[in-house]
């Protein structure tokens, strides 16, 4: 594949967190490959593939690498009338420029016309989503609504009811006040790998509350340093394996410590060790089966095969669903029957999951590959089922300009 050269034309009139439209298309491009960026556009060789890009416009990410990969020439039109986009060659590169700066759309009459529905995008494999790709305008007056359109995006359809329902509101704010002090998401990962390890030993030591304080301030900034990276488009490798390594690590390391935490309460259990061994078997043979299914079944994660693996994501044994029973046996004052019900709940989660992996090889034997139902959805068209419902949602280019709900 030829490197495509890409010229930015103007700027926008104001700036989505803490970046103008011009700086997020820089990081946007820096990030794909085979693509140079330049400042004057008579240095585009005369046949080498370019691409203009608007920086007044919000761009999704997939739509600029759709436009990289196609091999004709093409103006995207937004909202029916305007370009926001061109893909041709170099020497066609002036006249077109012009007639960009200009809105002269005659310009543009040689050229096959796409609008975003054209490019065919599908399934986004890294957020565990299906969405409508989108261009939206920018201005001082729908900034709040594009911010939170950023926000919401950068969620996974396909996570547990907590990250789901519960941070999205919070975790807006705070990473608005992180972009504000200039909280990089690194500095967020590294304070939430304290925390992490300051709640174990508060476990450990039978301070079930502090603990729990600790633990879900670590699972809540869990969720804001990977909204931060993505809204400012500043994640990083190291940042990746940070928040990565520290989400596969702990959560064992924590039920362990709030086993050995019950022999200084009045309900400490015998056979410790027996039970350890189940926590870690448990928890284990669960990544195992997700694993089985990614790199051996599908090219894509279990949770977004069929529908009741999507719910089954909600509530699986993972670390937000276990700490909700590990707070409840304490306010319960019984945090031995939390620890139990921790022990159990990986045990038939981790069944379940060995269960779909089973049927999943024997559907993959039968008909050869296996297929997201996500696959076949409209996130529009669809919305009335269930799970559309719950895993989609409609981005703000569908809600014909009203004003953005909350994530």
């Amino acid at each position: 594949m030829s490197t495509t050269y890409i010229y930015i034309l103007g700027e926008s009139e104001t700036s989505l967190w803490g970046l103008s439209g011009r700086e997020r298309l820089l990081r946007t491009v820096a990030s794909l490959k085979q693509t140079h960026l330049i400042d004057n556009p008579a240095d585009i060789p005369g046949d080498a593939p370019a691409l203009l890009l608007r920086a007044d416009h919000l761009y999704d990410a997939r739509v600029i690498a759709a436009l990289i990969n196609l091999q004709e020439d093409i103006v995207l039109y937004h909202q029916g009338d305007m370009a926001v986009a061109v893909r041709t060659i170099g020497k066609n590169i002036p006249t077109l420029l012009q007639a960009l700066s200009s809105a002269n759309m005659q310009a543009f009459s040689f050229m096959k016309k796409y609008a975003l529905k054209d490019l065919q995008l599908g399934i986004q494999q890294n957020l565990k989503k299906k969405e409508p790709p989108y261009i939206l305008s920018i201005s001082a007056a729908n900034r709040e609504a594009l911010e939170w359109e950023l926000f919401a995006g950068s969620y996974k359809g396909v996570t547990d009811l907590v990250t789901k329902w519960l941070w999205p509101i919070p975790a807006f704010w705070a990473t608005h006040l992180c972009v504000r002090w200039k909280i990089t998401p690194n500095q967020v990962t590294l304070f939430s790998l304290l925390l992490a390890i300051f709640a174990g030993v508060a476990f450990w030591y039978g301070y079930y509350a502090s603990g729990l304080v600790m633990g879900w301030l670590m699972t809540f900034l869990d969720t804001v340093d990977g909204k931060l990276a993505r809204v400012t488009l500043s994640s990083s490798r190291l940042g990746d394996v940070l928040d990565h390594g520290l989400d596969i690590i702990h959560p064992p390391l924590w039920y362990a410590a709030w086993g050995v935490g019950l022999t200084t309460t009045a309900f400490p259990l015998a056979n410790l060790e027996l039970w350890f061994w189940l926590i870690f078997v448990g928890y284990i043979g669960g990544r195992i089966c997700e694993g089985l299914f990614e790199f051996w079944l599908a090219p894509f994660v279990m949770f977004m095969w069929q529908r009741i693996d999507s719910f089954n994501r909600l509530i699986t044994a993972r670390r937000n669903p276990n700490l909700i029973l590990m707070t409840a046996s304490w306010l319960a004052d019984r945090p031995d029957i939390g620890f139990l019900m921790v022990v159990g709940w990986h045990g038939l989660s981790t069944l379940f999951l060995a269960w779909r992996v089973l049927v999943a090889w024997q559907v993959r034997r039968l008909e050869g590959s296996l297929t997201s139902w996500m696959e076949a959805i409209d996130p529009i068209r669809d919305r009335q089922q269930l799970a559309v419902k719950v895993f989609t949602r409609v981005p703000l280019a569908e809600k014909n300009g009203s004003a953005i709900t909350h994530p």
